[in-house]
């Protein structure tokens, strides 16, 4: 009797486990299901709405990048904008962040040269009527082509720089708000005092010097502070340019180290609303399944100094020409293959 007891025993917890490990299989695969959708939910709503053959700095065609040559064996170069949409702003598409972007997959080494919002593109470069600040020409195409205002964008970069472009990412501000709220703030090094208010946007920034604990909103304040209207000192664009980027490197190691369904689920709603590429779907999910591969060890931030003559800031040349040097890869001895021919 006692061994019948026993036994009932054993198979009533090994029925339990039996259950329980099911039950974590089941949740795991559920889990997995769900994120494998969500994800290609995301990258179809950023994507390009269809594939469109690239081209060179002189209008050649060029294979994308899933057709020429796998895109983890050769540097890929990204331009990084972020535009206001808030209301109150005049419905402004002007880009408040630029920023070049260059990973090496094969030296896992990162290069990131901020574009200042009030370098001047000259008219013979843009082959518009006047010269312009770089922080224009976005919302100049988008005006006359939303469909094209991305590829116009990053082909005109390209010519006037000599840096083939790869692709070109939007994101909106509030987008990024909201990004920054969802992975719980961020803490930061608050380098200056910063007030300004501006009622008709909403603009209200109020700023502490010292290290703190951000929600989205004053991350967004602090890398968008310019100038003061309440006696703080102001900033220039370079100093800007270096919380921009001290921000991002933060953005992408809080990415990185990620975990669970509720928070994955919330970052993918983000994304998908704030950010548009010119990128293919395809192709865009073969460089999300080549992150690990494309994630740089080593990421090197290069300031654009220059001196202020209103209404730009005048960059000077060779400053210019190292930091394009750079995003080359020329001063490491690369081979500039950024585009491939087909023909």
């Amino acid at each position: 009797m006692k061994k019948m007891i026993k036994n009932h025993r054993i198979r009533k917890v090994m029925t339990s486990v039996l259950l329980i490990t099911g039950l974590i299989a089941g949740a795991a695969s559920v889990y997995a299901a769900f994120l494998y959708n969500k994800v290609n939910q995301t990258l179809d709503h950023i994507a390009a709405p269809g594939a469109t053959a690239a081209s060179n700095l002189n209008g050649e065609s060029f294979a994308p990048v899933t057709q020429a040559t796998n895109p983890i064996e050769r540097p890929l170069t990204f331009l990084l904008t972020a535009i206001d949409e808030r209301e109150g702003n005049e419905g402004s598409l002007n880009t408040d962040v630029m920023m070049l972007f260059r990973i090496n997959p094969k030296t896992h080494q990162g290069t990131v040269v901020s574009i200042p919002r009030d370098l001047e593109i000259e008219a013979d470069k843009s082959g518009l009527d006047g010269s312009h600040k770089a922080n224009y020409f976005y919302a100049y195409y988008y005006n006359k082509n939303r469909d094209t205002a991305l590829n116009e964008t990053k082909k005109l970069f390209s010519d006037v720089y000599q840096v083939p472009i790869d692709y070109m990412a939007v994101i909106n501000f509030d987008g990024f708000r909201k990004l920054i709220d969802q992975l719980g703030g961020m803490t930061v090094e608050v380098d200056m005092d910063m007030r300004y208010q501006d009622e008709s946007d909403g603009t209200d920034i109020h700023l502490n010097k010292g290290k703190q604990q951000l929600n989205g909103k004053q991350v967004l304040d602090f890398i968008r502070y310019r100038k003061s209207n309440l006696g703080t000192a102001e900033s220039s664009d370079m100093e800007r340019n270096q919380r921009e980027q001290l921000v991002l490197n933060q953005l992408l190691d809080q990415l990185t180290t990620l975990n669970g369904l509720t928070a994955w689920s919330g970052v993918l709603d983000i994304i998908g609303g704030s950010i548009k590429t010119d990128i293919p779907a395809d192709e865009l999910r073969t460089l999300t399944k080549s992150y690990r591969d494309l994630k740089p060890a080593t990421v090197r931030y290069i300031q654009l100094k220059g001196e202020w003559e209103s209404p730009y800031l005048v960059v000077k040349q060779q400053d210019l020409e190292e930091a394009l040097g750079a995003l080359r890869g020329q001063q490491s001895g690369e081979r500039i293959d950024s585009q491939i021919r087909t023909d």
